[in-house]
């Protein structure tokens, strides 16, 4: 198991809070704004889209906060999702849907780069990062 600092598992705990949220909030009183960001092209109905998403935040979410042992691999997971609902954030803007307060292409254009932030935050706060860096070396 890789070592990581205090700091990187404060940055993990919230990581997981915050998807515990997001989770949360995708089945309860943020859906409508969810459902902005399902792409129109996705094979699956939006609102199961929206669900089954919330429910996979849930899960990664109490997993980041309570399994220590898995870290590493819940990082790979948590940044292959955070990959996977990028078309998401793509489809608001090409769409030109409003949700989250990004009412405009210029605010929905700088969202997206947020994405790869927590592509590494997921990766940094577990270790996965450090554990890849260290076996390609």
């Amino acid at each position: 198991m890789m070592k990581t600092t205090l700091f990187q598992t404060i940055t993990r705990v919230l990581l997981g809070l915050f998807l515990l949220i997001a989770g949360v909030s995708h089945l309860t009183f943020l859906r409508r704004e969810f459902l902005a960001q399902v792409p129109t092209w996705l094979p699956i109905k939006p609102y199961m889209t929206v669900v089954l998403s919330g429910g996979i935040e849930i899960i990664l979410g109490v997993s980041l906060v309570l399994l220590m042992k898995y870290k590493v691999g819940l990082g790979w997971i948590t940044a292959a999702f955070f990959v996977a609902i990028f078309p998401g954030n793509i489809a608001q803007l090409v769409e030109h849907r409003d949700a989250f307060g990004l009412n405009s292409d210029f605010a929905r254009w700088m969202r997206l780069p947020f994405q790869l932030v927590l592509i590494f935050v997921a990766l940094w706060s577990t270790g996965a990062w450090k554990q890849w860096s260290a076996k390609s070396i």
